[in-house]
């Protein structure tokens, strides 16, 4: 469903992409990494958290192999340098300064399905936040041992390491929406926490209390910086929506300003607005 501007709605579809490796009944058996790509965010208090990494077996025959297999995982030192080469929000993330791989091969047993998690340590222990830049962790599969049909896939698995701020924007707000159209919306609201360093608002645009009456959009926040990930409008319609500049944090009002921009078919608005804590 797509908002237009006159609250119209018209129907539409999302389609979800996923890889297959099993389309070839005669290709090998593969193990390594369930994911390609995903983000771990963490306060910088000097703990070390766990990162688990799903890893598993798939392929044509995959339910006929019924010997454990081992599989071996390193970090991709020259995928690391090659993939933040130039980067404005990037730098390989450094082993025994970022993380740390105590046991980098795990068993994929028969009796679990050969399904396992190899555990990443994150530290924050010396880490002063905000980074200039954020540690991205390329792991690669190194080999696949315990049966004949069963190769390693050779796929890496990109980690983002998030050291964060910590943070405590929940709470209730009196928020103004401003739109570029000149349109204004203002209202009472509770921010909500929904992960670290991660909040939803419960407003969105400047249609007043319908169509979304406690859904807003999701942000970030990277030590008083704030950024609305791109997303679908109010969860529901497929207009998206997402930051154009980064937001801010004033600590010493606790105002909160947030600049977003949403899709539309006859041309994007842009929105300002901004938080107000209620006393």
């Amino acid at each position: 469903m797509i908002l237009v501007l006159s609250l119209g709605a018209l129907n539409s579809c999302l389609v979800d992409q996923t890889t297959r490796y099993d389309a070839n009944d005669d290709g090998p058996n593969l193990a390594g990494f369930s994911d390609l790509r995903f983000m771990v965010s963490n306060i910088a208090d000097g703990s070390e958290y766990d990162i688990p990494v799903k890893v598993k077996l798939i392929g044509p025959t995959s339910m006929d192999v019924t010997s454990d297999i081992t599989l071996t995982i390193a970090p991709d030192e020259a995928a690391m340098q090659a993939a933040t080469a130039g980067s404005d929000r990037y730098t390989p993330a450094i082993e025994g300064v970022h993380y740390r791989i105590d046991n980098p091969a795990i068993t994929l047993k028969d009796s679990d399905n050969h399904l396992g998690i190899i555990h990443v340590t994150m530290i924050t222990e010396g880490i002063v936040t905000p980074l200039p830049k954020q540690p991205l962790l390329i792991l690669k599969t190194v080999s696949a041992t315990g049966d004949p049909t069963v190769l390693n896939n050779g796929k890496n698995v990109e980690i983002e390491l998030n050291f964060a701020c910590y943070s405590e924007f929940q709470g209730w707000y009196t928020v103004t929406h401003t739109s570029s159209t000149g349109a204004v919306f203002s209202r009472v609201e509770e921010i909500v926490k929904i992960g670290t360093e991660e909040y939803l608002t419960a407003s969105v645009g400047t249609w007043g209390y319908s169509p979304f009456t406690d859904y807003g959009f999701t942000f970030n926040n990277a030590c008083n910086v704030l950024s609305v990930p791109h997303q679908y409008l109010a969860n529901y319609y497929s207009n998206d929506t997402w930051g154009h500049i980064p937001g801010e944090y004033n600590p010493e009002t606790g105002v909160i300003t947030i600049y977003y921009t949403i899709w539309f078919s006859a041309g994007n608005s842009t929105y300002t607005a901004v938080y107000v804590p209620v006393e």
